[in-house]
């Protein structure tokens, strides 16, 4: 099915993202082989130490006949030296036969001590006389097997005949099939398991050991001894790593823009596709015309308490661990990095982008927060650590045809103030007292990164490179942003970024972006649309939420991508098909909700009032929050059109972002989970709905859940 058709609408009302109420108000390395090996003399085999005793004797008589006589032999002479030679050579024979004989004698009398001394031990055990028979004549037969085991061929002498013959060469027979089966075997064996391991690298859903730990198995064969001293226990260190699984663990300590390589391999492949909607990377994606289908993997390299909950809520409300600040402060430098890399390694996988793709997407935007790149004096953050795992998401990404959205999520100081830029409370990003010093090390931070991501190999896997997400604007001085955001974009095209540059619309309503930035070629506005953190449009009804789905977002997508209405081109970043606030820990941790009147952030955040639709009921959660499968045919059908609804509307623009693709238990906000709901298409271009249908009443849904 193709791209639904673009279509334009009226415009309605506006709406900010994640407002707080006073808004809302308004390979390996080669290794070296041995040396010096002392090279030793092929061993004689039996017949050519004979050969060589038999010239010798040759020899000896050669030359004392030689020594005796000066004239040519006689024919009798040589009869006579033949007859002795023949008579040398019948008796070396016989002493050998007789030595041989001599010495079976010898091991038979020893053989027969060693079985009566047995057979003592056996009766003092009290075994019966049947058993013992048989245990003696089963020992006995392999004590000729053994005796007799010298054959006839292959230079072996013996004389031996008959019966024990044909058992001699039965026994060798035997050890010579079990040795060619053990040379044929060992290397399949080898093969196989390093298929098996291969396997493994390509197996989207990774390699682990039974105990659930990564089995890191491309450390084998690599020694610590190659990591140097100054570098072990560092992140340079594969042996420290919790999860070495795809990344290349030969050690290396090049950096470009002063961010580490270590991990990447040194070659890549941009010739998947994402889909048959799409061209593959190394062909060029038309923004602008082609809608962007893509997804977000939140909660992964930047922590948020309603995605992962189970980070946050084992612990006492009273010590106030309500983001990755209080987190890693509380569990120490070494808790921190075991809890959070261990997160990093299991939350996004590369199963994960694999079934990002076979859900029909071709984009994916990767949130990462600045401790990935460095920290500074008093932050608690885990360092640099999940650095590693953004370069091998992007190479995931680069697997599965997918393209990358950069999204810097966190910078120093807190740009919004919220627990998704790493620390809840007040904004100290262009704010407050080091407010200019977080600015200056958010733009030193992009000159690494930029630097880094200037390189080939990110050329066509990287499409859009994000400035910083959700500035809050509307609590920050305005031209100070835009100053920063002049300057990072000067700086990161300076440094090679070829990309499209995404910048946030900072919640000041789309129309109110028109004139500005507009003079700077390569960029997109990132605008998050989102009616639940809106306390009037939250209220909407079922009915009503899918007409300003389809009306109030198309309007506003139709006049924002207009240079003379709006700033121009348009993405929707951020979205969910949510219809309340309800999910856990979605305001912050332990805080309720707008929808039930019990979100109390305090005196500048608060929203005491019940917010969901007027005359409904008493405004409760419990529903909101069910499983999927407690949910009414008639719910399910609303949560798949309001999201349907959405995708066309912002559609009329560059495309969309879902927010997310997956949560531990908040259903509403994850695609994969919605999508095994049946509340999310199965395709996102698989769709019933396009707002040229009528929107049912939805009479008989109950408007407070």
């Amino acid at each position: 099915m193709a791209p639904p058709p673009k279509r334009r609408a009226t415009p309605k009302s506006k709406s900010r993202s994640r407002q707080t109420a006073e808004e809302n108000s308004d390979e390996r390395p080669l290794r070296k082989s041995g040396e010096g090996r002392k090279v030793q003399s092929p061993r004689k085999s039996p017949r050519q130490i004979k050969s060589s005793s038999k010239g010798a004797a040759r020899s000896k008589v050669d030359s004392s006949v030689s020594q005796t006589s000066t004239n040519v032999l006689s024919l009798d002479s040589l009869a006579k030296l033949n007859a002795y030679n023949e008579k040398e050579q019948y008796r070396e024979k016989a002493r050998a036969v007789e030595k041989e004989r001599e010495r079976e004698k010898r091991e038979k009398v020893v053989t027969g001590r060693m079985l009566k001394e047995r057979g003592k031990h056996r009766r003092r055990d009290g075994e019966d006389e049947e058993k013992r028979d048989v245990r003696r004549k089963k020992r006995v037969v392999s004590g000729a097997l053994m005796e007799e085991g010298r054959g006839r061929r292959g230079g072996y002498l013996s004389s031996d005949s008959g019966d024990g013959g044909r058992r001699k060469r039965i026994c060798w027979i035997a050890i010579g099939l079990i040795a060619l089966l053990l040379i044929i075997l060992i290397p399949v064996g080898v093969l196989v398991i390093g298929k098996q391991n291969s396997s493994n690298s390509n197996d989207p859903s990774g390699g682990s050991s039974s105990s659930g730990k990564p089995n890191n198995s491309n450390l084998n064969g690599v020694s610590e001894n190659d990591i140097p001293t100054a570098a072990k226990g560092s992140i340079l260190d594969p042996f420290t790593w919790y999860d070495t699984q795809d990344f290349n663990v030969t050690y290396t300590n090049d950096t470009v823009g002063g961010l580490p390589v270590m991990g990447l391999n040194s070659t890549w492949n941009d010739t998947a596709t994402a889909n048959q909607y799409v061209p593959p990377l190394n062909q060029k994606f038309n923004y602008g015309q082609m809608p962007i289908r893509g997804v977000n993997v939140g909660g992964w390299l930047s922590i948020e308490p309603f995605i992962t909950p189970s980070l946050f809520n084992s612990y006492d409300q009273n010590l106030n661990i309500v983001d990755e600040y209080k987190l890693s402060q509380h569990l120490g430098a070494s808790g921190a990095a075991q809890v959070i890399e261990k997160h990093y390694s299991t939350f996004v996988t590369e199963q994960t982008f694999a079934d990002i793709q076979a859900a029909g997407f071709d984009h994916v935007r990767i949130p990462y927060s600045y401790w990935a790149v460095t920290t500074y004096p008093g932050d608690p953050y885990v360092p640099k650590i999940s650095w590693r795992y953004l370069l091998r998401g992007i190479e995931y990404a680069r697997k599965y045809g997918l393209r990358v959205n950069l999204d810097l999520h966190a910078v120093p100081g807190s740009q919004n103030g919220w627990n998704h830029s790493g620390r809840q409370g007040a904004i100290g990003w262009l704010n407050g007292t080091d407010g200019s010093l977080n600015a200056q090390r958010s733009l030193d931070i992009h000159n690494q990164l930029s630097t880094f991501f200037a390189q080939p190999r990110y050329d066509n896997v990287i499409g859009i490179y994000g400035l910083l997400n959700e500035p809050r604007m509307t609590a920050l001085p305005i031209q100070p942003v835009l100053d920063w955001t002049t300057t990072a974009i000067s700086n990161i095209r300076q440094n090679g970024i070829k990309q499209t540059i995404a910048f946030g619309d900072g919640f000041l309503g789309l129309p109110n972006w028109q004139g500005k930035l507009q003079g700077i070629e390569g960029l997109v506005m990132d605008a998050h649309q989102y009616v639940i953190f809106n306390v009037q449009q939250i209220a909407f009804t079922h009915q009503t939420k899918i007409n300003f789905a389809c009306s109030g977002w198309s309007a506003q997508m139709t006049q924002s991508i207009n240079v003379a209405t709006g700033y121009g081109p348009t993405l929707c970043g951020e979205w969910s098909q949510a219809d309340t606030d309800c999910a856990q820990y979605l305001n912050n941790v332990n805080v309720g909700a707008r929808w039930t009147g019990n979100m109390n952030l305090g005196p500048t955040g608060s929203q005491l009032t019940p917010a969901c639709p007027p005359n409904s009921g008493v405004c409760e959660c419990t529903d909101a929050n069910a499983a999927p499968s407690d949910y009414s045919d008639t719910y399910k059908q609303w949560l798949l059109m309001n999201a349907e609804a959405q995708m066309t509307s912002f559609e009329i623009g560059w495309g969309w972002f879902y927010w997310t693709w997956q949560t531990e238990s908040a259903v509403q906000w994850s695609w994969a989970l919605g999508m095994q709901a049946g509340i999310l298409p199965q395709k996102v271009w698989d769709r019933n709905f396009n707002c040229t249908q009528t929107v049912p009443s939805f009479a008989g849904l109950p408007e407070n859940y």
